[in-house]
């Protein structure tokens, strides 16, 4: 990742997801800056949000239900996710770097991370489903 220039916008968004340990919407970061007196319009979020995604700062994850929940790219993001309650559950291992590795070779494509989400029923959805 190149290091650029980041409007104060972008640094605000930047330093709330860093000291998360989780995705979250723009929305909840809108809300969440503005309860920290760092009150940025909503198209702002938005805006700095896409510009972060696009030089590989930011990483984004579509929910189920269209909900994009945004973090820091510190590591690779790994899911199940259960599409009757919504449950996410996170994954440590990962199948794919091999692949990437042979992707970036093979077609010079710069990498800045990849997501890889199951989805399906969890165990408590199950049972209700059996019953």
């Amino acid at each position: 990742m190149k290091a650029q220039q980041h409007t104060r916008s972008q640094r605000r968004i930047l330093n709330l997801l860093k000291n998360l340990n989780q995705g979250i919407s723009a929305q909840e970061i809108y809300v969440e800056l503005r309860s920290q007196n760092q009150g940025l319009g909503l198209a702002t979020v938005y805006r700095a949000l896409e510009a972060l995604k696009r030089e590989g700062a930011v990483q984004v994850r579509m929910l189920p239900n269209g909900e994009s929940l945004y973090s820091s790219v510190h590591e690779d993001k790994h899911h199940m996710t259960c599409l009757e309650c919504g449950k996410s559950i996170s994954l440590d291992e990962c199948p794919v770097h091999e692949l990437e590795t042979q992707l970036h070779r093979s077609h010079q494509f710069t990498i800045f991370y990849h997501t890889l989400e199951f989805f399906g029923l969890c165990n408590q959805c199950q049972a209700v489903h059996q019953d």
